[in-house]
């Protein structure tokens, strides 16, 4: 899996009918910066309104995952959802000309093969991933749906499917690698039931439903009555039934298409937790319902740990600038250059590793015998972090001094002594204005508060 988020390099665009809605719509995958995750625009709407794609947003789950914000509705968005998280991009804008994306062959193929035209772009930023801390478990007696996801520093899935059906029977499906999404999993198509597709269409549902971008499964013996009425209804001179029970002589792409694409869709449906996730999803009859409620209850365990105020730090993971970044950033040096990774930058954020060694050369006058690491050089390297931070504001930090200008509420809680590893959090408290940053600065020692204050700032061009 990638350590580095990523987006396209530049904007691509397919064209289609909506499954559902019946409706011609173009839609551009745009690059977009990082932590900017996925966003729909609906550009043929006043105002061109943005909707977050997230589970928080979803309105309606008739046939597809439907979600809405600033007055704006998206329908049928998880295949969309589906290709981005199965090529690994992690930030991208949607642009959307009608209320629905295209379905194109029923797949998520044909977007994977957009957006690789495009090409990924790795950005400098780590993926914020959400890993499952312990088993959440979600279970539905009544449709016979359980999902769990269990912990596992990867992410693979697992559906079973039992139609009660002599067509498909009882069908599993497993993706081991999502690297693998686009050859095992994303040219499989959605499917319906033959006593599912009227009842659809009387929802005045599938109004863009074909054969061409959809299987139906026949499970029953049917008159040629039948048949001419369903090729009234699909607009097709005729329609027929193959032996194996699939209407009009489509062939399946693997034997267990469908429940394939069940993975496919739980994949889309799961992207709207807002995360990658890392994590054993096991599913038994799961639908967009049932995938939507287990996103929740996801999320909301996501939502618990980021609440927990102390950083997670793996040292196997590529930090977002090493040590020369960090100098290439900042005018500090040695013996006065007192971080050396950071590991987390956005636009409020910034997490910062500084590790503390008998070599320091602050250690040979401070408490000889006794070496503990003085509070203000543990303010400097706070302030060094806020400093990445407030930095990262403008496009060209080469030409930026920032200066301290204040601390307030400053507590040492532990000491801090050789062989520890600093954590250090800075958080903006507000907006940067007229170049003046106020934010809160936190450290940590194995989980532990050992220092907090509150600092300003200033943002200072070189020329000025």
């Amino acid at each position: 899996m990638n350590d580095k988020q990523h987006t396209i390099k530049a904007p691509v665009t397919v064209s289609g009918i909506g499954l559902h809605t019946g409706v011609q719509a173009t839609m551009t995958f745009c690059p977009a910066p990082v932590n900017h995750g996925y966003k729909f625009q609906r550009v043929d709407l006043p105002g061109q309104p943005i909707v977050d794609a997230d589970v928080d947003n979803v309105v309606d789950l008739s046939r597809g995952t439907t979600i809405e914000q600033n007055g704006a509705r998206v329908n049928t968005v998880e295949h969309t959802l589906a290709a981005l998280v199965g090529l690994q991009i992690d930030n991208v804008l949607i642009q959307l000309d009608g209320p629905e994306p295209p379905i194109m062959d029923g797949s998520s193929y044909e977007f994977i093969q957009a957006l690789e035209a495009a090409e990924l772009e790795e950005q400098n930023a780590l993926r914020n991933y959400f890993e499952i801390p312990e088993e959440i478990r979600f279970l539905d007696n009544n449709r016979g749906v359980e999902i769990a996801a269990l912990p596992l520093n990867d992410y693979r899935l697992t559906v079973m499917v039992d139609y009660n059906s002599p067509v498909l029977g009882s069908q599993h499906a497993s993706l081991t690698d999502i690297s693998n999404f686009k050859s095992e999993i994303s040219s499989s198509r959605t499917f319906c039931f033959l006593h599912e597709l009227e009842a659809l269409y009387k929802q005045n549902l599938i109004r863009g439903g074909d054969l061409s971008n959809a299987i139906v499964v026949v499970d029953r013996v049917v008159s040629e009555d039948e048949l001419a009425e369903l090729a009234t209804m699909l607009g097709k001179p005729r329609v027929a039934v193959k032996k194996e029970g699939i209407l009009n002589n489509v062939d399946l792409r693997h034997k267990n298409e469908p429940a394939r694409h069940k993975l496919l869709d739980m994949v889309g449906d799961l992207a709207l937790v807002g995360r990658p996730l890392k994590g054993q999803i096991l599913a038994a009859r799961p639908g967009h319902a049932a995938n939507v409620a287990f996103a929740k209850k996801i999320k909301k365990k996501m939502l618990e740990a980021d609440s927990s105020p102390v950083p997670s730090y793996d040292p196997s993971r590529l930090p977002v600038m090493d040590v020369n970044q960090i100098a290439a950033t900042l005018p500090h040096r040695y013996p006065f250059l007192l971080i050396d990774k950071i590991i987390h930058l956005d636009a409020t954020t910034v997490t910062g590793v500084k590790n503390v060694t008998m070599n320091e050369p602050f250690f040979m006058g401070h408490f000889p015998g006794n070496p503990v690491m003085p509070g203000v050089l543990q303010i400097e390297a706070m302030a060094q972090t806020g400093g990445i931070l407030v930095l990262n504001t403008v496009p060209d930090p080469e030409n930026y001094w920032t200066y301290f200008m204040g601390i307030e509420n400053c507590r040492f809680r532990r000491k801090v002594v050789p062989g520890d590893t600093i954590i250090f959090r800075c958080q903006l408290l507000a907006p940067i204005k007229r170049g003046i940053a106020k934010m809160k600065g936190q450290a940590f020692v194995n989980g532990k508060v050992v220092m907090e204050a509150e600092m300003s700032a200033s943002i200072v061009r070189k020329d000025a």
